[in-house]
């Protein structure tokens, strides 16, 4: 990789708007797809919904690069059939399509310019499906599992903590390139038509405001009820007749009354036994 040659600006805006570039990526396949099925756009969700799960995942250059799983549904959703004009071949379609068409434009700045964003050239559509020689539930699981634990273990993805000072980047343990892109949103973050992307509060992530997986309300369960689902296994769950109180109030701070008088307590204790043990220190060095 030519350092000189390569573009930081747009790798960091890439990262800034890469969450608006997917937002206009599903309403473009939604939009493609009720174009094709002769439907008006706004009543998409009266015919069909569509979900996904996502990763982003790190590459050698520390560009993010973004696994999906996109599924179509029947209105109702996981368990409702998808209408007639739901094809696999439908879909593929509506997803290249869109991948090709939707743009951000970052900010216009004298320092940068204005840039348009885009999804790259390399798409892999695959079909996936529940028929003999097709791909399970499980092997989708795995797949998603496969890309989160490689994403989150890539050194190239920055560090796991924010960086609150323009110095601390030399102390980064990564590797120049994802350094210089850390300077990168640190300059650019100071710019005032750069100031809503937050890039100096992100630079530890490369500008890359999102997680490393997200999905749709309706792809699966939500993490609401594998929270709990969790803390019932451990036992964490509340009885049926507890009462919860959800609202409180700062008090005081410090010590009741019985435990000032203990503190005062220990406090002149420790304070005689350095007196004695000064005392005995001198009587044994003896006089001067």
């Amino acid at each position: 990789m030519c350092a000189d040659c390569y573009d930081y600006p747009a790798h960091v805006l890439w990262h800034a708007h890469a969450g608006q570039l997917w937002d206009r990526f599903t309403r473009g396949v939604r939009r493609h797809l009720a174009t094709s099925a002769g439907i008006p756009r706004a009543r998409f969700h009266d015919h069909a919904r569509l979900s996904f799960a996502k990763i982003a995942e790190y590459q050698r250059r520390a560009a993010v690069h973004v696994h999906a799983v996109v599924r179509l549904d029947g209105p109702g959703g996981p368990h409702d059939h998808p209408p007639a004009w739901g094809t696999a071949d439908n879909l593929t379609e509506a997803v290249r399509t869109a991948a090709r068409l939707v743009s951000v434009r970052a900010p216009y700045s004298l320092a940068v310019g204005e840039r348009a964003l885009r999804w790259g050239s390399q798409l892999d559509v695959r079909t996936v499906t529940e028929t003999d020689g097709g791909t399970s539930d499980d092997a989708v699981a795995a797949y998603i599992a496969k890309y989160v634990t490689k994403g989150a273990r890539d050194a190239g993805s920055g560090v796991d903590h924010p960086i609150r000072h323009r110095a601390d980047i030399d102390a980064v343990s990564a590797t120049k390139h994802a350094r210089t892109l850390m300077y990168t949103c640190w300059r650019l973050g100071a710019l005032p038509e750069y100031a809503p992307l937050r890039l100096r509060a992100w630079a530890h992530t490369l500008g890359y405001r999102g997680h490393i997986l997200t999905k749709s309300r309706a792809y699966s369960t939500t993490y609401a009820a594998l929270r709990a689902g969790r803390a019932d296994h451990l036992g964490h769950s509340a009885p049926v007749d507890a009462l919860t109180e959800r609202h409180w109030r700062y008090l005081d701070s410090g010590h009741t009354p019985g435990a000032a008088l203990i503190a005062a307590g220990i406090a002149d204790d420790v304070a005689a036994n350095r007196r004695a043990l000064a005392d005995g220190i001198g009587d044994a060095l003896g006089p001067r």
